[in-house]
């Protein structure tokens, strides 16, 4: 590391000129100079231990003004406990006596009334042929230099406490993809030790393509974060889901030299997400099964109850019609019932594709629910594009989606009120929507309105497979149905989006 100290020395001699090296005294001058700007200090100490020379550093002359030290024996000049001084004259009398030199080490002193300070020494032997006159003390005052390396210890203690007592997974890699840490989060759920994987690429723990493995390269190059999902190969083979975040290592240049993965297993919440999965298809079944048992418990009382009046040996010619009448109505709407399940269940192509007129289907389905809807107070309100609107699709699939939508809208306002039903054309799409006044739909089950026997109205008054097998048929057509608003007292509207026969392919 530069001193700035010993930086400003050298310019100061790299700027002499040439006729003061020639000069009386030059020498004596140069060595004062350097003297002046040792970022130390310098004692010179002869046989009995007495200062015969000094040069301080600031603020370590330890409170004493320059050259009064000259002629102190060592112990005078640093007093303290004397354990630190004795080590200190004991090393320096070996070197006197043996020539033996030790290395550098540290001192401690704490001078009166003033902070601890610490010294790293070095005895340099001053020699005269052979033989050793004196010894130079050299000493640094290295305080703020273990202070700041302590912390960065402490810091770096307490960033590996973080990352080896955390929930998540990390893996530190060189520049090139090699594995340099591994955590014991990481070795707990993949079962290799950092042993194992110290200098083998991280990709051959992941399942990646090679457009993922090109994606975290230029990702981690960029110094971009981002979250990827990647298998964890573990050492028993399974595959464990995990949400990494990458992100870049840089040195102090800005260059890129290692990336850094940070993982969140994702076992336990994809299993609870299936678990819930689960118990909401449990909930439907259950929903379903009070539903459909009564929608059929219906017409099969009421056949049920004709056969029986059948049976009687003498029965009215007219009622007798009525009673096989009933019975085969009461088959037919358990007929249906069966062909929404099965339809919703085994859901196919559908078959018969033609050019269908929309606003033409519109105005018959709204003209054949008109009658039913003036027995509740409904009005129906119709807004139509001039030109006909042609998609592809199923006549009779397509009036199904929009009586659903239209029966729904109604039974939404059972004391009467305005449906708006409409069929436009957006850019490149054809547009059927369906608006009320009703009481509208609670956020909170916005996001089961489309799933299959799920509905808000009472037991044995719907099936909730209205909506999902609209749903179906929608999305085989390439198109899309959705509630494009909803508010609980104000109203909904539920809006289909379809492709124009021309831009169906």
């Amino acid at each position: 590391m530069n001193n700035p100290e010993l930086s400003s020395l050298a310019n100061s001699v790299a700027n002499i000129p040439p006729s003061v090296l020639h000069e009386a005294g030059w020498h004596e001058k140069m060595y004062n100079l350097l003297l002046q700007n040792l970022p130390f200090s310098l004692i010179l100490i002869d046989p009995s231990l007495c200062v015969i020379s000094e040069k301080w550093h600031a603020d370590q002359n330890f409170g004493r003004p320059e050259g009064c030290a000259v002629g102190m024996r060592l112990r005078d000049l640093m007093p303290d406990d004397g354990l630190e001084i004795s080590q200190l004259e004991t090393a320096i009398t070996k070197l006197f006596d043996k020539g033996v030199v030790i290395p550098s080490a540290l001192m401690t002193y704490r001078q009166p009334k003033m902070p601890l300070r610490i010294y790293l020494y070095t005895l340099i032997p001053v020699k005269s042929g052979d033989s050793i006159e004196n010894v130079m003390l050299v000493l640094d005052d290295v305080t703020e230099k273990l202070r700041v390396s302590a912390k960065a210890r402490m810091d770096l203690r307490y960033l590996e406490g973080v990352i080896e007592s955390g929930n998540d997974l990390v893996i530190v890699t060189d520049f090139n993809g090699m594995i340099t840490s591994w955590n014991a989060n990481a070795e707990r759920i993949s079962g290799y030790s950092l042993k194992d994987v110290q200098g083998r690429m991280s990709s051959d723990f992941w399942e990646t393509t090679q457009s993922e493995s090109s994606q975290i390269r230029e990702l981690v190059t960029s110094g971009t974060v981002t979250f990827l999902e990647l298998n964890l190969v573990t050492r028993s083979g399974l595959r464990i889901p995990v949400k990494w975040l990458f992100s870049s290592i840089r040195d102090d240049f800005g260059m890129v030299n290692g990336f850094v993965a940070v993982g969140k297993d994702l076992s336990e919440s994809r299993a609870l997400e299936e678990h819930l999965r689960q118990s909401e298809k449990l909930a439907a079944l259950g929903v379903m099964a009070g539903g459909i048992a009564h929608e059929l418990r219906n017409p099969l009382a009421v056949s049920y109850s004709a056969a029986q009046f059948l049976l009687e040996p003498e029965i009215d010619a007219v009622f007798q019609q009525a009673c096989v009448k009933k019975i085969v109505d009461g088959i037919e709407r358990s007929s249906v019932i069966i062909e929404n399940l099965l339809r919703f269940a085994r859901p196919s192509t559908i078959d018969q594709i033609e050019s269908v007129n929309l606003v033409n289907l519109a105005r018959d389905t709204v003209s054949f629910l008109t009658p039913q809807a003036k027995l509740t107070k409904i009005n129906f309100l119709e807004v139509y594009e001039d030109p006909p609107v042609f998609v592809l699709g199923n006549e009779s699939l397509l009036r199904q989606v929009m009586m659903n939508l239209i029966l729904n809208a109604a039974q939404s306002m059972p004391t009467g009120g305005d449906v708006i039903v409409s069929m436009l054309k957006e850019h490149d799409e054809a547009v059927f929507s369906v608006r009320d006044a009703g009481c509208g739909i609670a956020p909170a089950l916005m996001a089961k309105l489309f799933d299959p026997f799920f509905t808000t109205r009472p037991v044995g008054q719907g099936t909730g497979l209205g909506l999902s097998i609209s749903h179906t048929i929608v999305a085989q057509l390439k198109g899309t149905i959705n509630v494009e608003f909803s508010e609980v007292g104000v109203g909904s509207l539920f809006v289909v989006r379809l492709p124009l026969l021309a831009q169906v392919t």
